[in-house]
């Protein structure tokens, strides 16, 4: 294969586009892999598609080599299977949704759990025909409210999404392990640093679920890590709850004048001034903090819940998000709290609040930390401008409807399997591995005869791989201040040969050398343009990223052809009649 720069469908940009902040974006467009097309889409320009046809060809392969057979659905899919599993109103605004001309409602399909049980439905009934793994790479829609970071979040993207039909739960487990390894066999080929992580279903539904996250600082997913092994999302975190304490004891509680403490430290300030404890000072985790938001239920239905969590943490949106979910979280607004008088901002308290603590069926819904839990005893808002309680005793003065796991977690927090301190890291979410069990058979009816004749539902597994963000992963992975750097597995092509200069000679021995390697197998990009200088030309091969680059130009006269790594670790000055050899043994050497 031979690509000449001369004719290739490419222009390179010295700028960062202005809308990029994370080095995968700004190189993928300044590198012609990728073009903005709107807001979270791009165009795939040809060497960007080379890379992900490589990148796609291993997960074909590990797919293959782990048993599943490759389908491929529409992306625009009807209504009804979706109404079927609740999942059209499910999804909410991140659904794009549309009619044809005869107003039939279709949707861009976010995945497809339902067209996949649907053919299996269609096409088996017996548990013989078990087990199938089939899976897809296939374009996928999601209106994202902030699409960004290029290929990172964006509203259409390429993915691999795999699912598994068993007979019973044990050959789901089965399929799913099989998926599993298979998933670090393609993460492995691909030169990806990954953790694998417990996390939460969210949408997808199911029970045991699993990410593969490449650790890296940009990352929009936080996960945490023991010294013991535990490592899960930060959402999918529990928090380990202390014993009850006895209260029969406790001091009655009692309000104090607290004016201009609308925050949790200027609150500790004022009670160490006007009532100091005896035993240490008051510190921010005495204090009961109280967060007010809006959920948006599937239906557009709107309810107000309060959160409680100790005044030394925040609620963090994201293990909100994921406690309340298919609901849509939003702080609440003037308009929410004009409704609410007993709503005092900065001075919320739980006595009033709860339906539990109320009696009222219909009112606002309090949920609290694991943490507070019977006999602890909190300083909270007194539900009075100006006013907080002192000696509030869970259990005794106040009863939450309940926990929520919403507290953000924090480095040195004990692992929840007692493995020692948590960690924090960040990385970007490459991988998702459910075990969805019936839920969607159950919707769609998909059930076949098991060994004594009787109708069993089928029980399933689900599997994804971000393609596109699998690429976008290994650039933020594979740079530096020059440019993209690519692992030779995946590169647009194996050597980058670069004919400088004005001489024809260069031009004669550099065409001689691509094509020979080229008849040869080797994957060559020959930047044969005869007007560009030199220094657009390296500035061109390092942004590009190819792993060799071989330089024919002044050494020329001399009988040598210059060859040097892209990453740097070697550069040799070769004879004319050696170089064809060296780059093949460098390139059988990396691949």
């Amino acid at each position: 294969m031979l690509i000449r720069m001369s004719t290739l469908f490419l222009r390179t940009l010295r700028e960062d586009p202005v809308d990029a902040e994370v080095a995968s974006h700004k190189l993928l467009v300044r590198a012609g892999y990728i073009r903005r097309a709107a807001p979270g889409i791009y165009t795939w320009l040809p060497l960007g598609l080379r890379v992900l046809g490589k990148i796609e060809q291993i997960v074909r392969e590990e797919m293959a080599a782990a048993g599943a057979q490759e389908v491929h659905f529409p992306a625009l899919l009807p209504r009804e299977p979706y109404e079927l599993t609740n999942r059209w109103t499910e999804y909410g605004p991140n659904l794009f949704r549309l009619q044809d001309r005869k107003q039939a409602d279709y949707l861009l399909a976010p995945t497809h759990e339902e067209m996949f049980t649907l053919l299996v439905k269609d096409l088996y009934s017996s548990y013989k025909d078990l087990p199938v793994t089939l899976y897809q790479i296939q374009t996928k829609y999601r209106d994202e409210a902030r699409p960004r970071a290029g290929l990172l979040r964006g509203r259409e993207f390429i993915m691999k999404d795999a699912y598994s039909f068993d007979i019973d739960d044990e050959g789901l487990n089965a399929s799913y392990l099989a998926q599993r390894d298979a998933y670090e066999r393609i993460f492995a080929r691909l030169g990806l640093d990954y953790v694998i992580v417990t996390a939460t279903s969210g949408a997808m539904g199911g029970s045991r679920s699993e990410e593969f996250l490449s650790p890296t600082a940009i990352g929009e997913d936080t996960f945490v890590r023991s010294p013991g092994g535990f490592a899960a999302n930060v959402e999918a975190v529990t928090t380990h709850a202390p014993a009850p304490l006895p209260f029969e004891d406790a001091p009655a509680s009692r309000v104090v004048d607290t004016p201009d403490t609308p925050t949790i430290d200027s609150l500790v300030e004022r009670l160490n001034e006007i009532a100091p404890r005896e035993d240490r000072a008051w510190h921010a985790s005495d204090t009961l903090k109280n967060v007010v938001f809006a959920l948006t239920g599937v239906g557009g239905e709107r309810e107000l819940l309060v959160v409680g969590v100790p005044g030394d943490r925040e609620v963090d949106v994201k293990r909100l998000e994921a406690a309340v979910s298919p609901a849509e979280v939003e702080p609440a607004g003037d308009a929410d709290f004009a409704k609410h008088p007993e709503l005092v901002r900065g001075y919320i308290g739980p006595q009033a609040i709860g339906r539990a603590q109320t009696g009222n069926e219909d009112g606002i819904r309090y949920l609290v930390d694991p943490r507070i839990v019977s006999g602890t005893s909190w300083v909270t808002g007194a539900n009075v401008a100006g006013k907080h309680v002192v000696g509030l005793v869970a259990g005794r003065d106040f009863t939450p409807d309940g926990t929520i796991e919403a507290a953000e977690v924090r480095a040195g927090d004990p692992s929840p399997d007692g493995s020692g301190p948590l960690e924090l890291a960040r990385g970007i979410e490459i991988g998702h591995i459910f075990q969805l069990g019936r839920k969607y058979a159950d919707a769609l009816g998909l059930k076949v005869l098991d060994a004594n004749g009787k109708q069993q539902v089928v029980t399933m597994g689900s599997y994804g791989i971000g393609v596109s963000r699998a690429l976008a992963a290994l650039a933020e992975n594979f740079h530096d201040d020059k440019g993209l750097a690519w692992p030779a597995h995946i590169a647009p092509a194996d050597v980058h040969i670069v004919a400088t200069g004005k001489d024809p000679a260069v031009f004669e021995a550099a065409g001689a050398l691509a094509n020979e390697l080229s008849e040869e197998g080797v994957e060559v990009l020959y930047d044969d343009r005869p007007k560009v200088s030199p220094g657009v030309k390296f500035a061109d091969a390092e942004l590009l990223g190819v792993p060799l680059i071989v330089v024919v130009g002044r050494g020329l006269a001399g009988g040598t052809i210059e060859i040097r790594s892209r990453s740097g670790d070697f550069r040799d000055e070769v004879p004319v009649a050696e170089i064809a050899q060296r780059v093949r043994d460098e390139v059988r050497s990396r691949n």
